[in-house]
């Protein structure tokens, strides 16, 4: 078996899909209606196209438990999910330049460094670089 596809729940996908593809510089892999209000919408890394892919999924405002889990992780700055990074200071400062929002600059603990940030569709998603 292997990862092909991982969902992050989003409040709003198009938003959503503006900030991986603008700000993060991923790649729409997939756009797939579902119904009137939702699609089946991915995206990849541009440096591996073929590898896995992150579900921009709707987060289902009629599921309580659901917007629950996420709104408590936000409000208690816990990531969603992470990211790789081959240089986690290099991309801070490029995510910043671009006005994304930081809850956590770049640290070193032990064998990685990381940072953490708001990707504007509720969640904070970590960066982390393996030293």
């Amino acid at each position: 078996m292997k990862i092909k596809v991982i969902g992050i729940p989003v409040q709003d996908q198009e938003k959503a899909l503006k900030f991986y593809t603008e700000k993060l510089g991923f790649l729409k892999k997939s756009d797939v209606p579902l119904d009137e209000n939702t699609r089946w919408l991915t995206v990849v890394s541009k440096d591996d196209q073929d590898g896995a892919e992150i579900l921009l999924e709707p987060s289902p405002s009629h599921f309580g438990p659901t917007k629950t889990y996420q709104s408590s992780l936000f409000e208690a700055g816990i990531p969603y999910t992470q990211l790789d990074s081959d240089n986690v200071q290099r991309d801070y400062e490029r995510l910043l330049s671009l006005g994304v929002e930081f809850s956590v600059e770049p640290k070193t603990l032990g064998t990685e460094k990381f940072a953490v940030f708001n990707d504007t569709c509720g969640n904070h998603i970590q960066i982390v670089e393996m030293l």
